[in-house]
């Protein structure tokens, strides 16, 4: 109880969101889910993206966090 586990915990919380901003940007820049399909197909967006999330959650769970 060197109160290492609360910084550890903070430092894969970090590393685990900047993963997650970063993939899905990079997916939904790849995949054309922009701005403009917001505007003109709000529903489509939201499945796309919704999507994406879903698929960069488990990639990240797999990769940071049940490491």
């Amino acid at each position: 109880t060197s109160c290492k586990l609360s910084s550890h915990l903070a430092d894969i919380d970090q590393r685990a969101e900047k993963m997650f901003e970063d993939i899905v940007k990079s997916l939904a820049e790849n995949e054309n889910v922009t701005e403009n399909l917001k505007v003109a197909a709000p529903m489509e967006w939201v499945q796309k993206m919704n999507n994406i999330r879903e698929r960069v959650i488990e990639t990240v769970y797999s990769d940071v966090v049940y490491v």
